[in-house]
């Protein structure tokens, strides 16, 4: 199956606690490697969502932010630390009565500074277990969202690589057509290099020096190697598993063998053969390197 490893998506909850957004982004790596970042009251449930990525995708770079904005003051309930307010309240009343009577007479409790000392007045706790709750939801659907993002990447980038394979397949069946003629012409050549320089020589050792030029030409072999690797790319890109390893990994022996067939070119044809060979496999190469 062929997923891209890159991609985009964004979900996002409204719940009482406020809303809850997440975003996850994913670029190619060679293995995988995800960052979160998280509201501290979710941090606890960050080992729980790394586990469901990591049973979701195989590879890449995933960036997840999940933002979590709290109610407005308003909407927040403020509870009152009855044993706090005791506590300040004895204390106000044990200095009061260690002063002089004038000056506890002026003495008076503030009630906005009683409120305002720490412990004495809080927000209400939010729904934690709420909270956490929505977080797996809206996580899970974002990431659904990416698996989908990138499987339909997936299918254009398995379009791109087979319509480039079918391409190469025809350079490599050109070439095959081109070696009876190109064998003839290095006969033809060094037949007429003889005549030039005015030199005979007999027939066998003719025939021997027309073998090994014909050896160092040959690429048969070559040619049957691509031949074999496009049909493995072919076969792989119809699997079940993850491909990407393993294409790139073809694409490094379908480029061995496009040099080597470079190298043993007799001819400008065949040279430019090559050429098209290597920069078709360099425009795979480009595109499987986005493939999980």
């Amino acid at each position: 199956m062929i997923n891209s490893m890159t991609g985009f998506a964004r979900c996002e909850q409204q719940g009482s606690y406020g809303p809850l957004t997440c975003e996850l982004r994913s670029v190619n790596h060679r293995y995988l490697e995800a960052s979160f970042k998280l509201p501290e009251e979710l941090r606890p449930l960050e080992p729980e969502l790394r586990r469901q990525l990591t049973a979701t995708l195989r590879r890449g770079k995933v960036d997840c932010m999940i933002h979590w904005r709290q109610s407005s003051q308003a909407e927040r309930e403020l509870l009152l630390d009855e044993a706090a307010l005791e506590r300040l309240l004895a204390s106000s009343r044990n200095i009061a009565a260690r002063v002089a009577d004038k000056t506890a007479a002026q003495a008076q409790i503030n009630i906005i500074e009683v409120l305002r000392w720490p412990g004495v007045l809080r927000e209400a706790d939010a729904d934690v277990e709420g909270l956490h709750a929505d977080c797996r939801q809206v996580f899970a659907a974002a990431l659904q969202q990416l698996a989908d993002a990138r499987a339909r990447e997936g299918e254009r980038l398995k379009d791109l690589v087979e319509q480039r394979c079918s391409a190469l397949a025809e350079q490599v069946a050109q070439a095959r057509e081109r070696m009876p003629d190109l064998r003839q012409k290095l006969r033809d050549r060094l037949q007429t290099k003889l005549v030039e320089l005015g030199t005979s020589v007999d027939a066998e050792r003719f025939e021997q020096e027309v073998v090994m030029l014909l050896q160092r030409a040959d690429v048969d072999e070559e040619l049957d190697r691509l031949d074999s690797h496009l049909k493995e790319i072919s076969e792989t890109l119809r699997g079940p598993e993850a491909a990407g390893r393993r294409l790139d990994f073809l694409m490094q022996e379908l480029n061995r063998e496009a040099n080597t067939f470079s190298s043993k070119s007799q001819e400008i044809d065949s040279t430019r053969l090559a050429v098209e060979m290597k920069v078709l496999i360099e425009q795979m190469r480009e595109q499987v390197q986005n493939i999980e």
